[in-house]
């Protein structure tokens, strides 16, 4: 098996290269479509062009970019010259954004042609080498350079261990971890899904989701290029959009929201996605209720699978037999699954504990942060996944909660360390607590529970304005109420058991 990712994806184009690729049927202007050949070609003329800036082996890029082809094109890119891709989030702050570009020193930076003069302020302040933009359209700076004729270079070698990217995913304590992912790490996890889902070159991807996630950009991408299969790619999710294509699709992924906003129109039936074989759905808890709803719909059971930035994915429901609701199945091939107690004695099917991960999925470790790596393995190799689950007797892994009170707001990760440091912040704040509860269409949101200074007054309007100023918008709590005291156990820990108990229904 090649070492490299990107020789690894290549490879496993279709005989035909002039099969179509990617088809991007809802773009207003520029290219719509790439063929097989088409695609390698751009991704070899795109990574001769990074070498042309001077980008060394193991040199980071950085991007914040709508998401587009082009974007996806970047990304092979790096990993045919050996670069390792650093996506962030779109939704990102310039605070956010500074941080990331002062812990990772990418040698580029790619985004936006409206954040240019913000993002080249942070570059300037951080030493990165250049800045160039890149639209939802494939159009900016970097695409125009970019297209100037060039010799093609050579693909560069290099181990399964090299890095392939860096994600960043926010920490308890509020500062950001970049997950260390090697070419290694990506590979076994995409073939291994594309064994666990049946993946084929007569497969069509309908890919809706964003690629600065894992979600959008490892898991559904690799599941595609390393097949050969065609993905219709739209910029983003649209009810009518999806509805408009899922006739021409075999598989859908997508976060629990998706599958909740498909349901509320009757339009969606059993006739619309009676070709379709699969659909799947993790980044966030699937509700029972949805999919039950969903089965008695369409008469098809949604795939659900659990994984982490940290592992890629680690489990998935059966794509022959029984997919239960509220579990995430089985290990996939390669990856090794445990429960253990709080002093690291592996537990019987049945019982509740730490859940633990090892596999070549599992990345190497956090960027700069060694104290922090070791912390977060166990004797063995063994990643502790911060997760609390039980095995059945059947050999179902059911997640039960989340260690370190982590909210999953609409498929992304929110640490309430980071949003309560910002409102005990301000001036009229004495102490906040953030708490997770049930969200239809989120799946979870955060609410916001606070006690203000002696005098001071906050309404929650402004005090979820100011948020919204200083961090991405799935961070911001969607209700912020006010009380005299936090309820406290005798050790003095906020009881966020009893304000998830108290505020359950605020979202609902």
């Amino acid at each position: 098996m090649p070492q490299s990712l990107y020789a690894l994806i290549e490879s496993a184009f279709p005989a035909d290269r002039g099969r179509l690729a990617i088809e991007v049927p809802d773009r207003c202007s520029g290219r719509t479509s790439w063929t097989f050949a088409e695609l390698a070609a751009d991704v070899a003329r795109v990574a001769s062009f990074l070498a042309s800036l001077g980008l060394k082996k193991g040199d980071r890029v950085a991007v914040q970019a709508e998401k587009s082809p082009e974007a996806l094109i970047l990304y092979l890119a790096c990993l045919r010259g050996a670069y390792v891709f650093l996506p962030m989030n779109t939704a990102y702050r310039m605070d956010e954004v500074d941080y990331l570009v002062g812990n990772a020193e990418p040698a580029l930076i790619v985004c936006d042609p409206a954040r240019l003069e913000e993002t080249r302020a942070i570059a300037e302040r951080h030493g990165a080498t250049r800045v160039l933009t890149l639209d939802a359209e494939g159009g900016g700076s970097f695409a125009d350079e970019a297209a100037t004729p060039r010799d093609i270079v050579p693909a560069v070698s290099c181990a399964s261990t090299d890095l392939a990217a860096i994600l960043y995913t926010s920490g308890t304590t509020g500062k950001p971890k970049g997950a260390m992912l090697s070419h290694g790490n990506l590979a076994s996890n995409g073939l291994a899904l594309r064994e666990a889902w049946r993946f084929t070159a007569d497969d069509v991807l309908l890919h809706a989701l964003p690629i600065f996630h894992a979600h959008g950009l490892f898991v559904a991408c690799h599941c595609a290029l390393l097949s050969g299969a065609r993905m219709i790619w739209l910029g983003k999710f649209d009810r009518v959009e999806v509805m408009r294509h899922l006739p021409r699709a075999t598989v859908f992924m997508g976060v629990p929201t998706f599958y909740v906003r498909l349901l509320d129109g009757a339009d969606f039936n059993a006739p619309l996605v009676a070709h379709m074989r699969l659909f799947t759905s993790g980044s966030a808890p699937l509700l029972a209720e949805t999919f039950d709803d969903f089965k008695a719909r369409t008469g098809m059971a949604i795939l659900e699978r659990y994984g982490m930035t940290e592992t890629g994915m680690n489990t998935s429901n059966p794509y022959d037999g029984e997919r239960r609701a509220g579990t995430v199945g089985f290990p996939l091939t390669g990856v090794e699954l445990r429960v253990v107690s709080d002093e690291g004695r592996e537990l019987p099917r049945g019982e509740v504990g730490g859940l633990q991960v090892r596999g070549p999925n599992v990345f190497g470790g956090y960027w700069r942060m060694p104290e922090k790596t070791e912390e977060d393995f166990a004797e063995g190799g063994w990643f502790k996944t911060g997760d609390v689950a039980k095995i059945d007797g059947d050999g179902y892994v059911h997640l039960v909660g989340r260690a370190k009170d982590l909210i999953i707001s609409g498929g992304y990760n929110v640490y309430p360390k980071e949003i309560e440091t910002l409102i005990d912040e301000m001036p009229e704040v004495d102490e906040s607590a953030i708490v997770g509860v049930a969200h239809r269409d989120f799946g979870e949101a955060g609410v916001a529970v606070v006690v203000l200074r002696k005098g001071q007054t906050l309404d929650e309007a402004t005090l979820i304005a100011r948020l919204k100023d200083r961090i991405a918008n799935y961070k911001v709590p969607k209700r912020a109420y006010f009380v005299e005291t936090l309820p406290r156990n005798t050790m003095g820990k906020v009881q966020k058991n009893l304000l998830r108990e108290t505020y359950r229904d605020a979202c609902r």
